[in-house]
């Protein structure tokens, strides 16, 4: 499909700054309500996965949306809480789930998630059928965890359920080691001191269970997330090293390979997304994606400011859920 205009609407003044855009929503957005009930599953491996069911309460669904939170995240995210009450204003039943090693109790195997852990999201997924025998899934997704949903889309399309019939993804890393290189970039410092401040007490806890298998001492000399992915993620997950590690796990490489109509929204001023990130050429050529690039929103920000708490991102989500017929009349930032 062709690269959707630019929408025309712009957030107010202040969430024009792609930054400011970025860093409002953790530290001031009020937290949605929600009411979740938990549920803690088994992996074929023998590791394990909590996930939070958010039902629709006037009557049973058989439409889910699994939603799936970014580098350092989890289920109870304000932009996870937000996209689950979006899917139950329209019917859906939402699974919000945290990825492993994310949840209050550290998981059992010294690997843990990574930007192309797609097994743990297929285990979700057939989780989730069998539990609620849900005849239509949509898959949405925020930075690795939209990462993880477009490679899994198109990695292997024969292996995703035919009941997945959608799937929508914001703020995506689509080219992980272009992305790093931003992160590495002296003005964006404040965000990879952001993820080593949970990065390093994982590799802490991992050292106290795992003694013999992970070594604590080089976390203090660390300046780079593709120092930290060389040392730790890359060899506990059968990498090479981090370069090997962001070559095989970047969805970019997949895209042309998606089969369901599937959305892609990166905002222009990500402060985390360098111009690799913008697959304009895979978007063109494949008629399952449509890819929206609007002027404003940063890194999983897309505020606006209302009464009812509700972000950009969730009415563009509501938007590609409900329109049968995808055109490019929608967009409207």
């Amino acid at each position: 499909m062709p690269v959707l205009p630019t929408p025309t609407s712009l957030p107010p003044f202040l969430f024009r700054s792609g930054n400011f855009a970025t860093i409002y929503p953790p530290l001031f957005r009020p937290t949605p309500a929600t009411s979740p009930l938990s549920e803690r599953i088994e992996t074929p491996d023998g590791d394990f996965l909590d996930i939070d069911y958010h039902a629709v309460q006037e009557h049973p669904s058989k439409k889910l949306i699994i939603i799936s939170h970014g580098l350092e995240g989890h289920a109870r995210k304000k932009y996870i809480l937000g996209m689950a009450k979006m899917a139950n204003r329209n019917g859906y039943d939402a699974a919000c789930w945290t990825q492993r090693g994310c949840s209050k109790d550290p998981n059992r195997m010294v690997r843990c998630y990574h930007s192309g852990l797609t097994e743990d999201l297929h285990t979700v997924v057939n989780h989730c059928i069998d539990r609620g025998n849900y005849r239509e899934i949509v898959l949405i997704g925020f930075s690795m965890g939209g990462n993880q949903i477009l490679k899994y889309l198109g990695e292997a399309p024969e292996r995703v359920p035919s009941n997945v019939v959608k799937g929508i993804a914001f703020s995506v890393p689509c080219d992980l080691s272009a992305t790093e290189r931003a992160i590495a970039m002296p003005s964006r410092r404040i965000y990879f001191e952001y993820f080593m401040r949970g990065l390093r007490k994982k590799i802490l806890t991992k050292a106290a269970l795992f003694p013999n298998e992970v070594d604590p001492g080089p976390l203090k000399s660390i300046k780079t997330l593709r120092q930290f992915d060389g040392l730790y993620t890359a060899p506990v997950n059968g990498y090479s090293d981090a370069e090997d590690y962001y070559s095989h796990a970047s969805c970019k490489q997949f895209l042309a390979k998606i089969r369901i109509p599937t959305l892609l929204v990166n905002a222009q001023d990500d402060p985390f997304l360098p111009k690799e990130c913008y697959p304009t050429t895979e978007a063109t050529a494949n008629p399952n994606l449509w890819l929206e690039m609007p002027r404003h929103g940063g890194h999983v920000g897309f505020v606006q400011k209302n009464s009812d708490n509700i972000y950009w991102s969730e009415e563009r989500a509501e938007i590609f859920l409900t329109q049968t017929a995808f055109t490019s009349e929608i967009g409207h930032r």
